[in-house]
């Protein structure tokens, strides 16, 4: 994912080589076990660098994500290395936080009084959401034929 120019400072002069270095270990892979919280993928996700997208059939390009969102922490083990699906829900709690201070700070320079509400007016981070694998039940298996049966739509007709 590109770096944001006010955020370009934080990263470390070597960081591609870094970011390089994690997509290596990865094997060119999404290296995301769940902790995206998209829970689409049971285990690893299967999104390969440049190959095409678990369900969406676009072309995907491997990132390097900071599970803590900071920068500056260049940990090999608070980096991973996620297709941009993964890497954008992981990040959408950070985004969201970032998007609210940002406009609140829109409105203030523009004059607009803030309204002391509390703890309720503070951006909070969702917490992530933890994946967990669906396992087939019988009454899945009891609805496969009935899915399979569906009536014949006539030519020119959309189901």
């Amino acid at each position: 994912m590109p770096i944001r120019p006010e955020n370009v400072l934080r990263y470390p002069p070597d960081w591609p080589a870094i970011s390089l270095a994690i997509k290596e270990r990865a094997g060119w892979r999404c290296e995301c076990m769940g902790e995206c919280g998209r829970g689409t993928h049971p285990g690893r996700c299967p999104n390969v660098h440049e190959g095409e997208a678990y369900g969406t059939g676009s072309i995907v390009c491997l990132t390097t994500a900071h599970l803590d969102h900071t920068p500056e922490n260049v940990d090999p083990a608070n980096l991973r290395a996620m297709c941009q699906g993964c890497h954008l829900h992981l990040d959408a709690g950070h985004h969201a936080v970032t998007r609210a201070t940002t406009r609140a700070r829109a409105l203030a320079d523009a004059g607009q009084l803030a309204v002391d509400v509390g703890a309720a007016a503070t951006p909070v981070m969702p917490p992530t959401r933890p994946q967990t694998a669906r396992t087939a039940t019988a009454r899945d298996s009891e609805q496969l034929p009935l899915l399979l049966d569906l009536p014949e739509h006539p030519e020119g007709t959309r189901p």
